[in-house]
């Protein structure tokens, strides 16, 4: 049995002297921190590989939607999950990312940054992703003080206020959708047309306090300590305007940070990667969870779910269906 510990000395030691790793997860986030949790409780030698604990949690002011927690800040949950995994002994490996990853049939080869090699049975990849930012002044600034990515985490905190809502597709108008119980006015500002589904266009006919915008670029967000307002151009007038609001959603879609394994498995045309019902990739040993993936609901209870749902799926495969030493 080995006698796992989080402090640096013994997880330098650990990562130096473990020859084969049953587990090693990539990430830092929910789904990764829950899948070490369970792998551990199973008996597995496992290993977390991060750059940064709490992944997107720490770019998350408020969460109110997470079950058993009531508004709680982003980094707190991030702080409880760690402690959690501290805990049970877990070793981590925090400050590096991991810079390649091989497939030796059937273990894996991984290269971090700061030059290990390590050598692991099965690999859980939960690098997470990021919202597809506009890029234009004001927005970083603005982060979390009126500038959101997620509806369905923040739409209850513009009650009684004015949404702005940047996109055009499906996640776009669901956020509408999300923002109608809470806001007093919601105006969407998209760049061309709709692309989103007919049966979600024919719902945006039913909403009065609703605005449209159409081919109108967001040029910039207005504010110094909150949201007052955007700049926008018409694209069929050239004509620049503001508009004033509390908040802007947007909804553009997620980057996945699926540099590491997007040319090993299969993925989608977003390069999200695609996953059988226990999490596993294309390649036998190999699994993602989290925001990474495929499944289109990117919340915390969902990738920290899906980091379960693989810890127990690997330990089944070990068991089962591995092929090596």
């Amino acid at each position: 049995m080995l006698n796992f510990n989080v402090e640096k000395k013994t997880e330098t030691n650990l990562f130096d002297k473990v020859k084969k790793w049953d587990l090693l997860i990539i990430g830092g986030g929910p789904a990764g921190l829950n899948a070490g949790l369970y792998a551990k409780r199973k008996g597995l030698a496992i290993g977390v590989i991060a750059k940064e604990i709490g992944g997107q949690l720490h770019n998350t002011t408020i969460v109110d939607n997470y079950l058993g927690f009531n508004m709680i800040e982003g980094e707190a949950l991030s702080n409880t999950f760690f402690d959690h995994i501290n805990q049970l002994e877990i070793p981590v490996l925090s400050g590096t990312n991991v810079r390649s990853l091989e497939h030796l049939n059937p273990d894996f080869r991984v290269e971090t940054e700061n030059g290990k090699i390590l050598i692991a049975k099965t690999i859980l990849v939960a690098t997470g992703g990021e919202p597809r930012k506009l890029n234009i002044p004001g927005e970083a600034k603005l982060a979390n003080k009126g500038v959101t990515y997620c509806a369905t985490c923040d739409a209850p905190f513009f009650k009684d206020k004015h949404v702005i809502v940047a996109g055009g597709g499906n996640s776009a108008v669901e956020g509408v959708l999300d923002l109608v119980p809470w806001a007093s006015k919601i105006t969407i500002v998209h760049r061309s047309e709709f692309r989103a589904d007919e049966i979600l266009l024919k719902k945006l006919e039913t909403i009065d306090k609703l605005t449209i915008h159409l081919q109108t670029k967001i040029l910039a967000v207005l504010g110094e300590d909150k949201v007052s307002g955007v700049q926008i151009l018409d694209k069929k007038t050239n004509k620049k305007h503001i508009i004033e609001a509390d908040g802007l959603l947007i909804e553009i879609g997620t980057v996945p940070n699926s540099y590491l394994i997007k040319d090993l498995v299969k993925t989608n045309e977003q390069n999200e990667v695609i996953v059988d019902k226990n999490q596993m990739t294309s390649i036998p040993g190999l699994y993602a969870a989290g925001d990474i993936t495929e499944q289109p609901f990117k919340q915390i209870i969902i990738a920290t779910a899906e980091g379960a749902k693989a810890a127990l799926a690997i330990n089944l495969y070990l068991n089962q269906n591995y092929k090596g030493e």
